[in-house]
């Protein structure tokens, strides 16, 4: 019981962590059908080979009948990239790099807009 007491008083004492201590690099998928997997699998491979991966994402699915499956890609809780995908597209591959490719030039740009917003007296959720 005492060790157990230390261990509390400790965790009590120790600084709150830093904004940088966040795990990142973090991919969730969030797909439903196998087609929605294969692009969730080529579109972190891409992203692996090209960023240094210090942002989460959230990658989604909805599937269609009708229309194939739209796949969306969020960062912090904004949609970067969204398209309806046909499940026999041949083109997969290519699609996912460039979902990619456009997904890391979307975040840099929202990194850059924070930076350059007049923010300085509100808090984010008040944004």
């Amino acid at each position: 019981m005492k060790g157990g007491w230390l261990i509390l008083l400790a965790l009590l004492v120790m600084p709150a962590k830093a904004e940088e201590d966040i795990i990142q690099g973090l991919v969730v998928d969030n797909t439903i059908t196998r087609f929605g997997h294969d692009f969730y699998r080529h579109f972190t491979a891409r992203l692996t080979d090209t960023t240094q991966m210090d942002f989460n994402l959230v990658v989604l699915e909805r599937p269609s009948a009708r229309w194939g499956s739209l796949v969306w890609v969020e960062y912090e809780r904004r949609v970067l990239y969204r398209q309806f995908l046909q499940p026999n597209n041949n083109q997969l591959m290519d699609a996912a790099t460039a979902a990619a490719d456009i997904v890391v030039e979307n975040i840099a740009r929202r990194r850059l807009e924070d930076l350059l917003q007049d923010n300085f007296d509100m808090e984010r959720d008040e944004l």
